[in-house]
């Protein structure tokens, strides 16, 4: 069946029809403006039915297991009668633009539960890795009944702070072979953690698991809490023994609980629309800039010019925006014409 209207997408996706869902997600992501349209509307009549879920965000060091352990806690969540929507945001090639999308591949057990819905969305270089239109594929999935929202991150650079902008919990995954420079990892990640799991204690390793934990829980200690009412623990846990997942998820709901009462779940959801739509903003502007005849006629003199080493990038950059100036200008001026005219 093929959806041609707001209304019939907003209907079904309320339905739990997953290929509606599926759809829908395309035309968030697509850049055409007839498709931005019907998105655009359909969202607006799914907003009073989203909010409802957990929002997890999980990150980790290169071959942390993410996305074993994801799978592992999506069956267990599952188990339990949960409804699971995995948001993996693949990196996109900076040479082909193409993205790996193999985490469908990489979760066999969970992509064939109908109660799991795995989205593999490219990056699409967007700044932090997430991919851009990820926020309102997490609404269309809470409106479709999924109650626990993951969110991967490709684990590299920004992509931990624009996960961490939009989700309730964060969680990051750790190795159990903790050395003198803690993996690698950096101040401002930690900083963001709502816990630590350090991942692949299996039985063999535990003993290295057990000292990680120390390391990390004395680096969490000299950090400033996010909260007052929350310090980040540090747990430990084996994704292919299935062991130490039902603590983990205690503690994400123990988390949801102290932030309800305090009012702090609320209040950071809000300044996270607000951040929301700030970047959305920043993103359409850009579209619109780059859309004008002018501004793409600017760009391509001032490249010309920078590879004949002509200029300098400051330069070229002050060119580019000089038409845009310009342009302004030669609009305040066809406005002020045109009310002239009407006046008389």
């Amino acid at each position: 069946m093929r959806y041609k209207t707001a209304e019939e997408y907003s209907s079904e996706i309320l339905n739990g029809n997953r290929l509606a869902l599926s759809r829908a997600i395309t035309l968030v992501e697509s850049t055409k403006s007839e498709h931005q349209k019907i998105a655009g509307e359909f969202l607006n009549k799914l907003i009073p039915h989203t909010g409802k879920s957990i929002r997890v965000g999980i990150t980790g060091v290169p071959g942390a297991g993410k996305s074993t352990f994801i799978e592992t806690l999506g069956c267990y969540l599952i188990e339990n009668r949960h409804k699971v929507a995995v948001l993996a945001i693949d990196p996109s090639s900076t040479v082909s633009g193409g993205s790996i999308l193999a985490d469908k591949t990489r979760m066999e057990k969970l992509s064939v539960s109908p109660n799991a819905f795995i989205r593999p969305s490219p990056s699409s270089s967007h700044l932090g890795g997430v991919a851009q239109k990820t926020r309102e594929t997490m609404l269309l999935c809470e409106a479709a009944g999924f109650d626990v929202i993951i969110i991967e991150t490709i684990g590299v650079g920004q992509s931990e702070v624009t996960a961490a902008s939009m989700v309730d919990f964060f969680l990051v995954l750790m190795l159990p072979n903790a050395g003198d420079e803690l993996q690698g990892i950096k101040k401002g990640v930690l900083e963001l953690a709502d816990a630590i799991a350090i991942n692949k204690a299996d039985s063999k390793e535990i003993e290295k698991a057990l000292l990680a934990k120390k390391v990390y829980e004395n680096a969490m200690h000299i950090l400033t809490p996010i909260s007052k009412n929350w310090m980040p623990p540090v747990l430990t846990c084996s994704a292919l023994e299935k062991r130490g997942i039902d603590e983990i998820w205690k503690t994400i709901l123990k988390h949801k609980e102290i932030f309800e009462q305090s009012g702090e779940l609320i209040k950071k959801r809000k300044e996270q629309e607000i951040n929301w739509m700030w970047a959305m903003l920043d993103a359409n502007l850009k579209n619109y800039i780059f859309s004008m005849p002018a501004v793409k006629k600017a760009i391509s003199e001032a490249k010309h010019a920078l590879q004949e080493g002509k200029i300098t990038p400051n330069s070229a950059a002050n060119l580019i925006l000089d038409s845009i100036t310009n342009r302004s200008q030669n609009q305040e001026s066809q406005d002020a014409i045109s009310g002239l005219v009407r006046s008389r």
